[in-house]
Parts: C-alpha cells; sequence; structure tokens
C-alpha cells in the first residue's frame, strides 16, 4: 500500500514505539544545547524526526528502481519496486510473450528478487490492473511521496498520545532524570552538593520559609558559571526534589520552594475537623434522587464527577467543619482550577477578595481535600455556615478570586447550635446576615468551645453515624411544624459533631424503618419503628 505512514493516526497512537535510538536522539538535542526538556516540546521534536525520517527512507528507497505498474514495459536489467509486496527490490532477468483471452496480448516479465526467489508478472497490459498507480483505488500517487508534510499538523494532533508513551520510556530509562516538569542527561548533569542544598535552606529560612524559585537560590551558590543557568536551575530543583526538607508548592508552570517545617500546621497536616473516617455502605441503597442530591450537595468526599473542562467558576456551600477550620473543600470541580505537575503535593496560591481586594496566601492541599488559608476572610464578612462561596479564576495561574453574593445585612431566622449537656441541641434564633446561603444547610454557633467539645465526646466515644443521626434528627424535627427534616440540613448537622459526606447518612435513612420519608427529601424520626 503506497502511503506516508506517519500521515496516519495508526501510527501515532498505535504502532509508534519510542526507541534507544529515539531516546539517543533527544539526548543528544539536550547535550547540544545544555538545556533540559520538556516531555511535550520533545514528543514535538520527535514527530518531526519520524516525519523526517520516513520520508529519507522514501527517497533512499525510490532511488533503488522504478515502481512496478503492469502497464508500463521493461527490459533485462532493469531494477524494480513491488508496492503490493512491501517494496521489494527485484531485478528484470527474463521476458517472454504472454496471452490471455480477456487481457489479450502483454509481456511477461521474470524478476529475481534479493532473497533470490523468482517470480513471474505481466507488462504492457493495455486493460485495467489494480496495481498501476493511476487505477483511482485511493494510493497515494507517487509523486505525492515526498511532497512537504505539514509537520505542526501533525505535532498539534497527535503530541498528546506522542508525549505520553515518552513520559512512560523516559521513566524506564536510567540515564534519564526528571525534575519540575524537566527532562535532563543524569549522567551529564551538574554536581549539587549538602553545602549547597543547607545554603537553599538558609536562605528560604530568611525569606519566611519561601517561596522562592530556584533562579533566585542560585545567586548565592557557587555552581560553575559556564554551565547554563537553565542546567544549573533544573540541577537544583533535582535535588531539593529528592531532599525532604524543601516542598514544590508552585502553580501550574511555576516552581517554587519551601521550607517544609516553616509550612502552618494546617498545611503539614489535615486539621482534624477535616478527617473523614470512612463509613462502609451499600451504594445502592441510594435511590437516584438522592445520588442527584448528593451530586447537588457537592462534598468533597463524595464521589463526584469530574467536569470535562476547567471551569471558569466554582460555587461551593460551607459546611460548619470547614467554616471551623478556614478552609475550602477541594472539589474535584474546584481541583481542575489548580493544576500543576504531579510531584506537587501542595500549592501556594493567593487569594483575592471579591468584595474588597484584599489578600490572603492560600494553601491547596491535595491529599487532605482542601484550600487553607480563608479563616480571615470568613471571620471579616461574617460568614455563616451554609453561605455560597465563589472560586474564580483569574490569567495569573497562581492568583484566584474568593466571593460571595453580598446584601445589605438584614436580620433573618437561623438555626443555632445548642450544646446541652452531653448531646447536641438546636434553636431558631434572630441573626444579622449580609451573604446569600443555602436556608437548608445554614447553621450559627455561638459557643464554639462548647461545639468542640461535643465533637471530640462523639469521637472519643466512637458514637456510630446512626446513633448521631438518632440524636440529631428529633432535635431538628422540634423546629419545624411538621416534625420533619431535610436531608441537607440533617448532614449539615452531622457535620457539626463529626465529619461525613451525604453517602452514609442519605443510605442510612433509606435503609432503618425508623426514618420515615415524607417527600422532597423530609424525613421523619419514628423512634421505636422495627
Amino acid at each position: 500500500m503506497l502511503g506516508r505512514q506517519t500521515l496516519t493516526s495508526h501510527y501515532w497512537t498505535d504502532s509508534l514505539q519510542i526507541t534507544d535510538a529515539d531516546v539517543e536522539h533527544l539526548f543528544s538535542i539536550m547535550l547540544e544545547g545544555e538545556t533540559p526538556l520538556d516531555s511535550l516540546t520533545m514528543a514535538r521534536l520527535l514527530i518531526e524526526d519520524h516525519v523526517r525520517q520516513e520520508e529519507a527512507r522514501w527517497r533512499k528507497r525510490l532511488a533503488e528502481g522504478e515502481l512496478f505498474q503492469p502497464k508500463n514495459q521493461y527490459q533485462v536489467g532493469q531494477k524494480l519496486l513491488f508496492p503490493a509486496l512491501g517494496f521489494s527490490t527485484g531485478k528484470v532477468i527474463a521476458t517472454r510473450p504472454g496471452s490471455n483471452p480477456e487481457h489479450g496480448t502483454f509481456t511477461v516479465i521474470e524478476v529475481q528478487f534479493e532473497d533470490g526467489v523468482r517470480r513471474e508478472f505481466a507488462s504492457m497490459l493495455a486493460s485495467e490492473h489494480k496495481l498501476n498507480l493511476d487505477n483511482g483505488n485511493g494510493d497515494m500517487p507517487l509523486d505525492q511521496l515526498l511532497q512537504p508534510v505539514d509537520v505542526p499538523a501533525l505535532q498539534r494532533e497527535y503530541e498528546r498520545q506522542v508525549q505520553r508513551k515518552l513520559d512512560a520510556r523516559l521513566q524506564e530509562e536510567p540515564d534519564a532524570v526528571y525534575a519540575a516538569g524537566l527532562w535532563f542527561v543524569r549522567s551529564l548533569l551538574p554536581k549539587v552538593t549538602q553545602g549547597h542544598t543547607n545554603l537553599a535552606e538558609a536562605l528560604l529560612d530568611m525569606n519566611g520559609g519561601g517561596p522562592l524559585p530556584a533562579e533566585d537560590i542560585l545567586s548565592i551558590l557557587d555552581l560553575p558559571g559556564e554551565i547554563n543557568p537553565t542546567l544549573q536551575a533544573f540541577a537544583l530543583n533535582h535535588a531539593l526534589y529528592h531532599d525532604g526538607r524543601f516542598d514544590e508548592v508552585g502553580p501550574s508552570g511555576l516552581v517554587r520552594w519551601y521550607l517544609r517545617r516553616l509550612e502552618p500546621e494546617e498545611v503539614r497536616h489535615t486539621p482534624e475537623r477535616l478527617v473523614y473516617d470512612p463509613i462502609r455502605y451499600d451504594p445502592d441503597l441510594l435511590s437516584p434522587e438522592s445520588v442527584a442530591l448528593e451530586i447537588e450537595i457537592g462534598d468533597e468526599c463524595s464521589p463526584l464527577p469530574i467536569p470535562e473542562d476547567t471551569p471558569e467558576q466554582v460555587t461551593l456551600t460551607l459546611i460548619y467543619p470547614h467554616r471551623r477550620a478556614g478552609t475550602l473543600p477541594l472539589t474535584p470541580a474546584l481541583s481542575t482550577m489548580f493544576p500543576t505537575a504531579l510531584e506537587a503535593e501542595r500549592i501556594l496560591i493567593t487569594f483575592v477578595d471579591g468584595q474588597t481586594g484584599d489578600e490572603y496566601r492560600g494553601w491547596v492541599v491535595r491529599s487532605g481535600r482542601y484550600v487553607f488559608g480563608l479563616d480571615r476572610f470568613y471571620r471579616k464578612h461574617k460568614l455563616p455556615i451554609g453561605v455560597y462561596v465563589h472560586v474564580r479564576r483569574t490569567e495569573d495561574p497562581g492568583r484566584f478570586v474568593v466571593d460571595f453574593d453580598a446584601y445589605r445585612p438584614r436580620t433573618e431566622w437561623i438555626t443555632m447550635v445548642e450544646p446541652q449537656a452531653g448531646h447536641i441541641g438546636f434553636q431558631s434564633s434572630r441573626r444579622s446576615i449580609g451573604a446569600a446561603y443555602d436556608d437548608l444547610m445554614a447553621l450559627g454557633a455561638d459557643d464554639l468551645e462548647r461545639v468542640d467539645a461535643l465533637w471530640r465526646a462523639t469521637r472519643d466515644q466512637r458514637r456510630s453515624l446512626l446513633q448521631t443521626i438518632r440524636d440529631i434528627l428529633p432535635e431538628l424535627a422540634r423546629l419545624n411544624p411538621q416534625s420533619a427534616v431535610h436531608a441537607k440540613t440533617l448532614y449539615s448537622a452531622v457535620n457539626v459533631v463529626r465529619r461525613c459526606p451525604p453517602g452514609p447518612i442519605l443510605a442510612a435513612l433509606e435503609s432503618q424503618p425508623e426514618f420515615e420519608p415524607v417527600g422532597g427529601h423530609y424525613w421523619r424520626y419514628s423512634k421505636g419503628a422495627s
């Protein structure tokens, strides 16, 4: 089959294998420029090189002989190429007349191939034949085989597929070293000593822990001046990546270093309020309506769908654990707004107050699924539990606007947490609120120390989720004339005394006969039901 294989999707997505020769080619480019490369750049270089190599092979092959077509005449001693036989090369060693009622008279040529095999072919054939290049069967005409290829178009279409294969191959290559999104040749990596990293620690310490880029740290190190500055930064990044004293906290595309020991305690260790000890339950117990409600609530510990595209804005409903810890839930939607290299466990960002323009230092903690640093924001605006918080992207990958829907404060009825002797209680009270909120999840608490004591008691007594629901549901029901409680209200209240996503709560409601659904996600508690 005639054609440039590098022009086909199959070549790049299925048949392409990253060979030792490919790796050597990329290494030679790095060494020539003394510059580390990212895998996407190398994927583009690889695509360009494979196109060039295929063109060179075609030129060499087509120079070895004439392309065989049954309609043409050939002479003894002539070299031919046979597309239908994988472009094997053969030499015409004899000719004789041929005749067929269907095709008329023609010439039979005997061809000896390079492996010694002899075969006969029809030539000077007047009738149409599928091996003629102008037969219209879709094969690429010979004159197109060496036409210039739109390499940038190929790169745009296939670079991501090639990048994934290249990353996998380089991870297995002993002499390939990776740091800060770049690759280089390990054997030629400039040496960064313990003394250099000690100086880096001292500089970061003087700067409050960081963040600093490698370029700023290099200014106090005595690395050889003849080494490319980009390679110096790469070597330092590699050394710091493998030193537990340092943490890479830069947002997407930026490498920023911080001293791990000077990071806030709430960044190094997940605040106790946010720790969810998974509760086993059967997801099949949830009705489609309950599953939809769980997605609507958007708890970061729930199995939420991952958005296909990065949103410009994410709206979150604040529950008590995050309000108390000064954090935001790192839901899948919010997580996509904080892209970073795979190595970065924590990302240092800047929050901009959408109401005042004030700035706050924020920390994205991926393993804990939270974003820390908003306690001052919450306190300044007196935001209640249940408030809608908006997070918006900006053109700067490290800056995000945090906002809410403000209005002139007005006095409204809100459910207040009232700790009782050994258990939780609730009452309705009037409070001044100036922010839009979900009235089904809104809660208030005046005596935070007593609320914390309830949380500790629930933890220390190892009260089950079912026991917690039995405690809370009747107390909330007293505030409703119909003695019914919405599932969102119950979820918000349960999280005052223990961290729990909606799934286990909804499963308990739907599986226990003592809980009676009354429509619209409202539930009643029938004590002693069986």
